[in-house]
């Protein structure tokens, strides 16, 4: 082991400091709301200095998408292949069930999706980093059942991703709703249906 004071001591400290800021960054975020959020807070939260904070990041706003993109690296929902559009459905739903239940995006989600209306670099990032890769994910599941002959060719797949995608994230992030395995086969059985009927 490399002992304090050397290259690999400092690196250690130094992702340990890093490791402090996300986690006060995301605890911020979810008490406060992104609006409401500073640096001097998440400093003083981290209980580090604010130059911890500045050597890393111009700003608040380049912290706050260096580390959404990192916390989302890697969770990307795998596209099912499980050779049938309802199993299938009822795969993605249950890994999107997992993802948004999750504390960290339960709770700040919304005030970030709200702030993103008005701050075009947040609205990008989440766009870029959060929707357009799930909204991907979806794509490949109904293509999928378009060339076995499940659903007609003159689906339209943006409205189809959004039958799948907005009824969950409504129950979860919104209501805050019973949405266990029983209501996903519902919710699969109900999507299916729909979609065979939302063409061009």
């Amino acid at each position: 082991m490399a002992p304090e004071g050397t290259a690999a001591g400092g690196a250690a400290l130094r992702q340990r400091v890093t490791d402090a800021i996300t986690e006060a960054t995301f605890a911020e975020l979810a008490e406060n709301g992104y609006a409401r959020m500073s640096m001097d807070a998440v400093a003083r939260r981290a209980r580090v200095g604010k130059a911890a904070l500045y050597r890393r990041w111009p700003s608040k706003l380049a912290m706050l998408t260096e580390l959404i993109r990192e916390a989302v690296q890697g969770t990307l929902p795998p596209v099912p292949t499980t050779g049938a559009l309802h199993t299938d459905l009822r795969e993605l739903l249950g890994t999107l069930r997992s993802q948004l239940a999750q504390p960290p995006v339960s709770s700040i989600a919304l005030g970030l999706l709200a702030e993103a209306r008005y701050t075009e670099p947040l609205s990008d990032m989440l766009n870029n980093s959060l929707i357009a890769p799930r909204r991907a994910a979806v794509h490949a599941v109904l293509q999928a059942a378009i060339d076995r002959g499940e659903l007609p060719a003159q689906l339209d797949v943006e409205l189809g991703t959004d039958l799948l995608v907005g009824p969950l994230a409504y129950r979860v992030l919104i209501r805050a709703a019973n949405s266990d395995d029983d209501y996903l086969e519902r919710l699969a059985t109900v999507i299916e249906s729909a979609l065979k009927s939302a063409v061009l």
